[in-house]
């Protein structure tokens, strides 16, 4: 099995996820991690199980003028906020527009603050429907994983992360189709 994690990450929060994912898919096949930015259609060709996931910003994905403002945040001096290597790359909006047709299959995750969705919102459920527009299956409802209001990861939630990338190695094995033994 052939696992790739998609990831866009400002503060590095959500790549400490997929990170955390990928280490729970890993006993089950090939992981590889990779930001939106790097993510060309050669690298997503092949994957039998694909994850993508993001930050929240203004209660969905990030869009340009949000990934700025990240940027803009973590520049202030005297701040405590550090940006992930990748920041400045394109997001996930900017990536499923120049996305063709993905046949495998999905799972979406999101980071956000640790308040309720109502209040949050969240990107998982955005990023679950445009891979399903792409002609993905989901293997799992989208998955939230939970931040501090100091932009930290809150504990435990890298434990889940890698557990959740278990569970979705456990639910493909189930799901993909077995050889059929021939009769004689």
């Amino acid at each position: 099995m052939r696992s790739l994690v998609i990831y866009e990450s400002e503060y590095g929060n959500t790549h400490l996820i997929a990170n955390a994912i990928a280490e729970g898919l890993r006993s089950r096949g090939e992981v590889v991690v990779v930001p939106v930015a790097e993510a060309d259609a050669a690298i997503v060709s092949g994957a039998d199980l694909i994850i993508v996931g993001g930050p929240t910003h203004a209660h969905g994905m990030s869009r340009t003028s949000t990934r700025r403002d990240a940027i803009r945040a973590a520049e202030k001096p005297g701040t405590a906020l550090v940006l992930d290597a990748n920041a400045a790359g394109r997001g996930l909006r900017e990536w499923f527009a120049s996305l063709d047709r993905v046949a495998t299959n999905a799972a979406a995750f999101d980071t956000r603050i640790d308040l309720p969705a109502t209040l949050t919102g969240g990107a998982s459920k955005g990023i679950a429907r445009k891979l399903r527009r792409h002609g993905a299956t989901l293997i799992s409802e989208p998955q939230s994983f939970f931040v501090t209001k100091f932009s930290r990861l809150s504990p435990n939630e890298e434990m889940r992360a890698r557990d959740w990338g278990a569970q979705l190695g456990r639910t493909l094995d189930e799901t993909a189709p077995r050889p059929s033994t021939p009769t004689r």
